[in-house]
């Protein structure tokens, strides 16, 4: 996978990134209770430095990196967005606690994708 692609994902998560978190704020401040809307800026604060965190590596594609690895560690970075935030969302928007099982695996999917970042600057030139 190219810069281009990170970019692009990124630029759409940090828009929806923020746009969750104006929607806590204001249209969600009266309906949740404290807890869930505590457990929906968890998510919004994951979803957003881990957008940042694929602009991030979208910078350091193509200068002697594995681009490879990168690849890998902008990908699972989006889709440890999607399993870790979404379900937090989800949780907090319906309480349905079975979604508490799904957080962790995008957890484990943003640690790898640091790792990956780790490993690549680790073998650059």
């Amino acid at each position: 996978m190219t810069e281009r692609p990170i970019i692009i994902l990124a630029a759409l998560a940090l828009a929806a990134g923020v746009a969750a978190g104006a929607f806590g704020a204001h249209g969600l401040k009266r309906i949740l209770t404290t807890d869930m809307l505590q457990i929906w800026q968890t998510g919004v604060l994951y979803h957003l430095i881990h957008a940042l965190g694929m602009l991030a590596i979208a910078a350091f594609m193509g200068r002697s990196f594995s681009d490879g690895l990168l690849g890998w560690a902008g990908l699972l970075m989006f889709v440890g967005i999607i399993f870790f935030s979404g379900s937090l969302y989800v949780l907090a928007l319906s309480g349905t606690k079975w979604l508490g099982a799904i957080t962790p695996l995008g957890g484990v999917m943003f640690i790898i994708g640091w790792l990956l970042l780790a490993l690549a600057a680790w073998r650059a030139h």
